[in-house]
C-alpha cells in the first residue's frame, strides 16, 4: 500500500474544514490576502472603508513583531480616523462571543520574502491568517513539518505587510499524527519541537489522526475559543503560549463548576505538568465573571508566594500584586479594583483571626469569593482551613495537586481520614504521571538502589533494636564516607558530563552538616572541583519523618526559637557560598534567609551549583529543567517520594533522557506503593526506564539492525540511494539514544555491548558526514530525502571535549614515547572527527600537530603556541573569506562581533552592505545566504569551543 500523497491529504482536509463551517476563499498572493482582509473586516464590523482608511489600518497592522501583533489583535477597539474626521471603532476579533467571527479556509498562498514560500492550509478569522497548517505525507517524521514552519518564519512570514506574523497557532500533521503549538518564534530563535502538543479528550485519550483532530480542534467555535481564551501572552518573555488539552479541560471544569453550582472541586495534575499556567488561566477567566468579587490564589510558603506573583505577572504584568504582609492583604481585599490576589495561607489565617484585621474585612465576608489552593495536598488541613470556610460565607474552594491525599496516605483526625476529597469534594480533572510521560511532558525516572550495607533482622523482637542500630550505622563516619565517595565518583556521568545539576536530600540537619563538611574537606584535598551548596532551617525543633509521607516544611521566621549551633553552621556554610560566588548573603533574619534561598534556586537553574544538599527544602514546589539527578539518603514515601523524585524529570533537550534517582536507602517498596497510588497498578514500567540489563538487550537489537544495513563504518560510503542513507541515519540515531540512556547507569562500559567505543566514533563520523551533506545541500536549495530525519547531533556531544581538552591530549602526545605517538595521534584525530563541536577544527589541529608540535621543545609551551597559531590562522581565514566574497573586512568583523554579542545573525541588508560592490536584485538572496553560512562556519571553527 502506498502512502497517501500530501496533496490528497491537503484536499481532504480543506473539504472537511468547509464542512465544519469555514468558508472557502481563493487566495494565491499577498495582494489577494490584503484584498480579502479589507472585505472581511468590513463585514465583521458592518461598515466600509475607503482605500485611504484601509491603508491606515493596514499600516498599523503591519507594525511590530509577533508579540506586538498578538497584543494588537486583542485590543478591545481599534480607533480609526475616518476621512471625514470622525472616529470609528474597529474590532479585529470578537473575544467575548468567539463564535461570532468570520471564518475562512484557503490553501497554497504564495508569499515572496527572502525566498518564495507556498503554504499548505491557512485558517483566517476576519481576514487575518491566525492558524497555519503544515502537512507532510504519511511516513514522514512530524519534525519535518515543524522544521518547514521554522523555515517559513525565517524566510517569508515577516515579509511585506507581515500579516502571517498574526498566526497564533500552528498545526502540523502527517495524517497519522497531528500536533499543535503557539507561535513562539522570537528574534531568530526557532520554537522547540519538544513544546508541541497532541490534542486529547477529557480522559486524556490522544486524538492524533488529522480528520478526528480537525473535527474537534479546528471546528470554528473551538479554534476561536482557543485563540481568544487559551492562548496566553507571556509578557516577561514576550512569547505566545497555548494551553495543553488537560489544562484546557481543567480550566473549563472549574469555570463550569462556578457557573452552575456552589460545590468545591480539585484538579489532580501531576507534578511538572504546568499547574501554574493552568491556575493562572482559571484565575484570570474567573475574574471576568461579574458575580465574583475576589479570586484568591493561596500558597503555603512565602517563597512560593513571591514565585507565583512573578509567574502570574509574567503572563500578565497588570494582573496581580503580591501581599508583602497581612496589612497589604487586607487592603487588597477591600480594594474593588483588585480582583485577583496571591497570598500565603499564613497571612490569610492572620487576616481572619486577628481582631484588628478581621473587623476590617467583615464587610466583604459575604461577597462571592473563589479560593484556589496551590499544592492542596500540603496545607489545607486543620484549623486554618476550617477558619477560612467559616469566615467567608459565600465561597468556593478549588485545589491543585500532583499528589492527592487518599485514605491510604492520609492522617486521621478524630478517627476521620483527612483526604483531599473530604475537603474539596470531586476531582474535576485528572492527568497523572503516566499520562504526562506518554505525552512527553515529563520524563521517565531511572531509579538505582545502592546497597551500602545489608540489614539482617533475626525475628520480630529484634526490630526495635535493629532500628536503633540502623540509625547508628546511617550516621556513622564509614557510611557517610562511602556515599560521599560514590557520589563524587559517579556524579560526572549522572549529570551527562556536568550538563545538568543534582540535589542530595538527607535525613536530618545534623547528617547534612556531616556530609557538607566531608564534601568540603575532599575539595580542599583536591579530590573534586564540584560546587557544593546547602540550605536548611535553623529552627529549634528537629525534622521528623511524617507517617503520611508528607515532606515537612522548613520555615524560617523572625519570632521562632532557633538552634544556635545549627545556626552557626549555616552561617559558616553561607560564608563559603559567598566566597564561591563573591556574594554577601546571610541568615540574619527571615528576609535575608529568603533572599539566600531565592539566589540558590536561581544558581541551580543556571547550573552554577553542581550539588545542592538539602533536608526538605526544594523537594517540593521547585522547578529546574537543568536538574536531572537526585541522590537520596532519607526515607521517603507516598506523595513525598513522588514530589521529591519529580524534581528531576522536567523536559529540556535530547541529552536529558530521564530523571536519575540514586537512593542509598531501601525505598523499592515505597516507590512501588507510590507509583501504584498516584497512577495505576500497571504504571511502573511506564514511569521508570527499563533496568540496565534490559537496556543492554535494546542496544544489542539496535546494533544488529545497524550492521545489517552497514556492516562496517566504511560501508556507509557504499550506500547507493538516499533512501538507504536515511535508513542508516535512523538506525544509528537509535544507537545514540540508547547509548545516552546507558551512560546514565554507573556500571556501563562498552565491554557490555557488542559495539566498541572506537566503532561508535567511526559510525558517528559517517553519521555527521550525512548531516553535513544535508546542510550544504540546503545552502544550494537542493531538497534531500534526508531532511525527513532529525539528526539530534547534540547527543554526540557528550563529554567535555573542547580545545582545552585537546591541549591536554597534545601534551600527552608530546611526552609520549616514539612508538606510542602514532597511536595517540590517530586517537586524537578520530576523536576530532567524531566530536560534533570539534569537527570543523580537525584540519587546523591536524596541521598544528604535523607542522608546529615537533618544533616545540617544552610541552609547557604548547598552549601558548597553539593560541598564537590559532590567532594567526583565524586572521588568514578572515582575509580569505573577505577576498573570496569581495567583502569589506572591517564590516565582516562587525557582523561577527554583533552575532557573538546578541546571538542574532545579520539581516540580508546588513550582509549585502558589507560587500565592496552591490549585487543585482536577483543575486542578493543567493549571495547573502552563502555569506551568512560562511560567517557561521567561521565562528563555529575559530571561536566556538575555544577558550
Amino acid at each position: 500500500m502506498t502512502t497517501q500523497p500530501e496533496h490528497v491529504l491537503e484536499h481532504n482536509l480543506v473539504s472537511q474544514l468547509i464542512g465544519l463551517g469555514h468558508k472557502l476563499v481563493t487566495i494565491k498572493t499577498e495582494d489577494d490576502l490584503v484584498s480579502n482582509l479589507k472585505t472581511q473586516l468590513e463585514k465583521h464590523n458592518k461598515t466600509t472603508f475607503t482605500a485611504t482608511e484601509f491603508n491606515r489600518i493596514l499600516t498599523d497592522l503591519s507594525k511590530g513583531n509577533i508579540f506586538d501583533k498578538a497584543q494588537f489583535l486583542r485590543q478591545p477597539k481599534y480607533v480609526l480616523q475616518k476621512d471625514n474626521g470622525d472616529k470609528a471603532y474597529i474590532e479585529f476579533i470578537n473575544q467575548d462571543f468567539w463564535c461570532q467571527n468570520e471564518f475562512q479556509v484557503t490553501n497554497q498562498i504564495t508569499i515572496n520574502g527572502k525566498r518564495e514560500n507556498r503554504y499548505d492550509v491557512t485558517l483566517l478569522i476576519n481576514g487575518l491568517p491566525l492558524v497555519q497548517i503544515e502537512l507532510k505525507r504519511r511516513g514522514i517524521e512530524l519534525k519535518e513539518a515543524h522544521r518547514q514552519v521554522c523555515r517559513y518564519q525565517q524566510e517569508s512570514f515577516a515579509s511585506n505587510h507581515a500579516l502571517f506574523n498574526y498566526v497564533q497557532l500552528f498545526v502540523i500533521s502527517n495524517g497519522e499524527n497531528t500536533k499543535y503549538y503557539a507561535n513562539t518564534f522570537k528574534q531568530g530563535k526557532m520554537p522547540s519541537y519538544k513544546f508541541t502538543s497532541y490534542w486529547s479528550d477529557k480522559t486524556n485519550k490522544r486524538i492524533s489522526q488529522i480528520d478526528k483532530f480537525a473535527n474537534i480542534f479546528l471546528e470554528p467555535c473551538h479554534i476561536a475559543k482557543m485563540i481568544t481564551k487559551y492562548v496566553v501572552l507571556h509578557e516577561k518573555d514576550r512569547v505566545l503560549m497555548v494551553l495543553r488539552p488537560y489544562q484546557y479541560y481543567a480550566v473549563e471544569a472549574i469555570i463550569d463548576r462556578v457557573k452552575n453550582s456552589d460545590k468545591n472541586g480539585y484538579v489532580w495534575h501531576t507534578t511538572g505538568s504546568g499547574k501554574t499556567l493552568t491556575s493562572f488561566k482559571a484565575s484570570q477567566l474567573l475574574t471576568n465573571n461579574p458575580k465574583i468579587k475576589k479570586v484568591v490564589f493561596v500558597v503555603d510558603r512565602q517563597d512560593l508566594d513571591d514565585q507565583t506573583v512573578k509567574e502570574f505577572r509574567a503572563f500578565d504584568k497588570e494582573s496581580i500584586d503580591g501581599t508583602e504582609d497581612t496589612k497589604t492583604l487586607v487592603k487588597h481585599f477591600l480594594d474593588p479594583t483588585r480582583p485577583l490576589i496571591v497570598t500565603t495561607i499564613q497571612k490569610l489565617n492572620v487576616a481572619i483571626k486577628k481582631a484588628a484585621f478581621k473587623n476590617q474585612i467583615e464587610k466583604i465576608k459575604d461577597d462571592k469569593t473563589i479560593f484556589i489552593f496551590d499544592e492542596c495536598h500540603r496545607s489545607q488541613f486543620g484549623e486554618t482551613h476550617k477558619a477560612i470556610v467559616n469566615f467567608f460565607t459565600n465561597h468556593q474552594l478549588f485545589g491543585f495537586t500532583g499528589t492527592p491525599i487518599f485514605e491510604e496516605n492520609a492522617l486521621s483526625v478524630k478517627s476521620i481520614k483527612q483526604t483531599t476529597a473530604n475537603l474539596f469534594h470531586e476531582c474535576l480533572h485528572k492527568y497523572v504521571i503516566t499520562d504526562a510521560i506518554r505525552d512527553e511532558n515529563v520524563l521517565k525516572f531511572s531509579i538505582e538502589y545502592y546497597n551500602v550495607f545489608k540489614k539482617k533482622i533475626q525475628d520480630e523482637e529484634d526490630v526495635k533494636v535493629e532500628a536503633i542500630d540502623t540509625k547508628e550505622v546511617y550516621e556513622s563516619d564509614g557510611y557517610l564516607e562511602t556515599i560521599t565517595n560514590y557520589i563524587l565518583k559517579n556524579h560526572y556521568y549522572k549529570t551527562n558530563s556536568r550538563q545538568f545539576t543534582a540535589m542530595f536530600c538527607v535525613s536530618s540537619v545534623d547528617v547534612l552538616i556531616k556530609y557538607y563538611e566531608l564534601f568540603k574537606a575532599k575539595k580542599q584535598a583536591g579530590e573534586h572541583d564540584y560546587k557544593i551548596a546547602t540550605i536548611f532551617s535553623y529552627a529549634a525543633n528537629p525534622e521528623v519523618d511524617t507517617i503520611d509521607g508528607n515532606i515537612a516544611e522548613e520555615d524560617v521566621t523572625d519570632d521562632a526559637p532557633i538552634n544556635q549551633s545549627v545556626r552557626d553552621k549555616l552561617d559558616e556554610f553561607i560564608a563559603d557560598y559567598n566566597t564561591m560566588f563573591n556574594d554577601a548573603h546571610s541568615a540574619n533574619d527571615a528576609k535575608s534567609f529568603l533572599n539566600y534561598k531565592t539566589n540558590i534556586s536561581k544558581r541551580v537553574r543556571d547550573k552554577d551549583i553542581d550539588i545542592l544538599l538539602v533536608v526538605n527544602m526544594f523537594l517540593t514546589g521547585f522547578d529546574s529543567k537543568t536538574l536531572n539527578t537526585l541522590y537520596v539518603d532519607k526515607n521517603l514515601k507516598y506523595h513525598g517520594l513522588i514530589q521529591a523524585y519529580s524534581r528531576t524529570n522536567r523536559i529540556l533537550n535530547d541529552s536529558k533522557s530521564q530523571g536519575n534517582i540514586v537512593t542509598f536507602r531501601n525505598l523499592k517498596q515505597n516507590t512501588d506503593d507510590a507509583v501504584r497510588l498516584f497512577s495505576n497498578l500497571s504504571a511502573k514500567e511506564t514511569i521508570t526506564i527499563a533496568p540496565y540489563k534490559k537496556q543492554l538487550t535494546f542496544f544489542e537489537e539496535a546494533y544488529v539492525k545497524l550492521i545489517g544495513l552497514t556492516p562496517t563504518p566504511n560501508s556507509v560510503n557504499d550506500l547507493v540511494t538516499e533512501e538507504d542513507e536515511l535508513e542508516f541515519a535512523k538506525a544509528f540515531r537509535n544507537i545514540m539514544r540508547l547509548k545516552n540512556v546507558l551512560e546514565s547507569f554507573t556500571e556501563f562500559t562498552f565491554d557490555d555491548v557488542p559495539m566498541s567505543a572506537q566503532e561508535f566514533q567511526d559510525f558517528a563520523t559517517k553519521y555527521q558526514d550525512l548531516n553535513d551533506k544535508i546542510r550544504f545541500n540546503t545552502q544550494k536549495q537542493k531538497v534531500s530525502i534526508l531532511n525527513e530525519i532529525d539528526f539530534e547531533i547534540e547527543l554526540l556531544h557528550k563529554d567535555e571535549i573542547n580545545v582545552t581538552y585537546i591541549m591536554q591530549l597534545l601534551t600527552q602526545l608530546k611526552e609520549a614515547k616514539p612508538k606510542e605517538q602514532a597511536k595517540q595521534k590517530k586517537q586524537i584525530l578520530d576523536l576530532l572527527a567524531g566530536e560534533s563541536t570539534l569537527r570543523s577544527k580537525r584540519e587546523l589541529i591536524e596541521q598544528f600537530i604535523q607542522n608546529n608540535l615537533p618544533k616545540i621543545a617544552n610541552s609547557a609551551d604548547i598552549e601558548n603556541e597553539f593560541k598564537s597559531y590559532w590567532k594567526e590562522e583565524s586572521k588568514k581565514a578572515l582575509k580569505v573569506l573577505s577576498k573570496t566574497e569581495a567583502l569589506q573586512e572591517d564590516k565582516v568583523e562587525d557582523i561577527i562581533s554583533d552575532y557573538l554579542f546578541t546571538g542574532r545573525m545579520a539581516t540580508e541588508d546588513e550582509v549585502i552592505e558589507a560587500l565592496e560592490k552591490q549585487p543585482s536584485v536577483l543575486q542578493r538572496e543567493t549571495i547573502s545566504n552563502r555569506i551568512t553560512e560562511k560567517i557561521k562556519d567561521f565562528v563555529k571553527t575559530f571561536i566556538n569551543g575555544v577558550e
